[in-house]
Parts: structure tokens; C-alpha cells; sequence
């Protein structure tokens, strides 16, 4: 009976270490850039958030329709944002149409950042306290999202965008929206 003791106390911590291992092991091949959203296949959520450059002008979720386009989420206290957005004037050099999302920011700096670096948005909707972010389940900053022409999220982007990442992986995606 004391031996039988001895063996599952002895055998519990070995169970727990190798569910501890399974854990680990399956996260170091899971994509950190692939997050599932919720709203993937719904439309964007109800809001009204003020232009970067003019607080007096708002916007609703009517401005994702007509068109397929971008949402970025971006702010100036993140410095994957400031790699990412010579990639971002490039696209809208393009064509792309990109709405841009300061996330949790201060509306001078954002400014002076897109003053600084040229503006690749089409319209830059300002969301000082994140709440949009909130209804998106943003996690941070860079994120992307890709919305049709009804306005209906189709993909989550959580990173960088870059040259790399859009030819290999986005464009194709961006391609099919409507």
C-alpha cells in the first residue's frame, strides 16, 4: 500500500511536466502573426471617432464601403509602426486605399508623425482611448485589417507589414476581396 502511495506521488509531477511539455512544444509552432478574430466575416463595428487632423470631423463605419481597402492600427510609441509605414506610402503609391487608426496616442505627435513621414491614408480616424480597438480585439499595435467594399472584416494582419509579408502572403488576399 506504501509502495502504491509512493508511485502516484511520484508519478504526478511527471504527468504535470509533460502536459507543461505538450504546452510548449505546440506554441513553438504556432504562427504569433496568425490570431484568429471573431470579427472575421462580420462588419466592422458600430463607431465615431474624429479625424487625426480635425477633431471637429467625424467618422462613422459608412466610410468602409465602396470600396476594398486597409484599416491600420498604428501609434507613434510603437516602433514596428515606424518600420512599417515607409512599406505603407508604398502601397498607397500604389493604389491601395488605406484608412489609418491612431491607437492610444497623442493627437500632436501623430500628427508630426505623419507630417514627418508622409501620410498614406486616406483618412485617419483618431481613437485616443482605443475603444474602437476594443470592439476590434486589438492587441497592439501594428495590426491590419482587410475589408471589403460592403464592408465586412475578411483578414486580420497582426504585425508588420512589409515587401516580404505582402508578396508572399497579403497581396494574393487583398487581390480577392471585392
Amino acid at each position: 500500500m506504501a509502495k502504491n502511495r509512493t508511485l502516484l506521488a511520484l508519478s504526478i509531477p511527471l504527468i504535470i511536466f509533460v502536459i507543461v511539455c505538450y504546452f510548449l512544444f505546440k506554441g513553438l509552432y504556432s504562427d504569433p502573426r496568425k490570431l484568429d478574430s471573431a470579427l472575421i466575416g462580420q462588419p466592422v463595428p458600430e463607431f465615431t471617432l474624429q479625424d487625426i487632423y480635425s477633431p471637429e470631423k467625424q467618422y462613422d463605419r459608412s466610410i468602409f464601403t465602396e470600396q476594398k481597402l486597409l484599416l491600420n492600427v498604428w501609434a507613434t510609441w510603437c516602433p514596428t509602426c515606424y518600420a512599417e509605414h515607409q512599406f505603407l506610402n508604398q502601397l498607397a503609391g500604389q493604389g491601395v486605399y488605406i484608412v489609418g487608426m491612431n491607437y492610444k496616442d497623442q493627437r500632436p505627435k501623430a500628427i508630426k508623425w505623419l507630417t514627418d513621414l508622409h501620410d498614406p491614408y486616406k483618412v485617419s480616424l483618431f481613437d485616443e482611448n482605443g475603444m474602437l480597438g476594443l470592439d476590434l480585439g486589438v492587441y497592439g499595435a501594428p495590426e491590419t485589417f482587410f475589408i471589403d467594399s460592403k464592408g465586412i472584416i475578411q483578414y486580420r494582419h497582426v504585425g508588420d507589414l512589409n515587401a516580404q509579408i505582402w508578396e508572399n502572403e497579403l497581396s494574393a488576399i487583398f487581390a480577392k476581396m471585392e
